[in-house]
């Protein structure tokens, strides 16, 4: 019934398309996710040399989805997607302290450019079913999001191989965007 209601209204106004990227560093769960929302199902995956490119649908929005590599070779390159950018959906891999410093490097370069300047920011603080994970509060204090005064953003605490957390996120970045327009 409820893809029945979204088909029609889709028919009546049309779906929104928008373009979203998602960054974060390398082994984050980035792909996972992806192919979570796109397919509903966990699939292996290998790191991403280079980027994906995919089609979400969800909620009468049509979501054009980039999942650029996380590699340290690779980021330099992530600023030749920025242009047209709706959201930025950064994954942050929660048991991975020891790279929590350079995962706010990246973010924060990345959200100083002039091209990202209106973009939404959703973090999902992913691999939460994992022993050893850093709270949503303390990923949330090492990436410095409370200084993000001048951008919309929230933070989800996820889990790409269980789906905890994937609706809620994308629901609030549907919200956002659809406010935007």
């Amino acid at each position: 019934m409820g893809q029945m209601f979204s088909s029609l209204l889709s028919r009546l106004w049309g779906s929104k398309e928008v373009r979203i990227l998602i960054l974060g560093l390398d082994g984050a769960g980035k792909t996972t996710i992806l192919y979570r929302l796109q397919i509903g199902e966990v699939v292996t995956t290998i790191p991403t040399i280079g980027f994906n490119v995919e089609t979400v649908n969800y909620k009468n929005i049509k979501f054009q989805v980039w999942d650029l590599g996380g590699q340290t070779s690779i980021r330099p390159y992530w600023r030749c997607y920025y242009t047209n950018t709706d959201a930025i959906i950064y994954v942050v891999d929660s048991v991975d302290k020891d790279r929590i410093a350079t995962s706010k490097e990246e973010l924060l370069a990345m959200l100083d450019e002039e091209e990202l300047k209106d973009a939404a920011l959703l973090v999902f603080a992913n691999k939460q079913d994992m022993e050893g994970a850093m709270s949503v509060m303390d990923v949330s204090n090492a990436l410095g999001l409370s200084l993000l005064k001048e951008r919309t953003w929230t933070i989800f605490k996820c889990s790409a191989v269980t789906g905890e957390g994937l609706t809620e996120g994308m629901d609030w970045l549907v919200n956002t965007i659809e406010g935007k327009k």
